[in-house]
């Protein structure tokens, strides 16, 4: 069964820095274009971030400049640096490829940046 598991959310005060790691089953997304989604409470999922198989990357304008995408395959893992976090970026932060597919949504990883 392919699974993407994220991990690496958490409490960080506003300022602070988190680096999300989204581990897939299988190696098989080596090729694929790969994206960090987000909901934030009461809202619909967004594209924050993705990568392309050549590691092209593009970013939603909110978090360019303090994000950054990137990907191991040796690993079968993609990354999110996020740094200068806000309040704004407090929500559940997921992995999947891009266009996403509906199977493949985990559970996500909890990002709360508060004071």
């Amino acid at each position: 069964q392919v699974q993407l598991v994220e991990s690496g959310g958490g409490l960080v005060q506003p300022g602070g820095s988190l680096r999300l790691s989204c581990v897939a089953s299988t190696s098989i997304f080596d090729i694929f274009t790969m994206g960090w989604y987000r909901q934030a409470p009461g809202k619909q999922r967004e594209l924050v971030a993705t990568i392309t198989a050549t590691r092209t990357t593009n970013y939603v304008d909110s978090v360019k400049g303090r994000f950054t995408i990137s990907r191991d395959n040796a690993k079968n893992t993609v990354y999110l640096q996020m740094n200068s976090l806000n309040v704004e970026d407090t929500a559940v932060y997921y992995c999947n490829k891009h266009p996403s597919i509906a199977a493949l949504w985990g559970q996500g990883t909890q990002v709360t940046v508060s004071s």
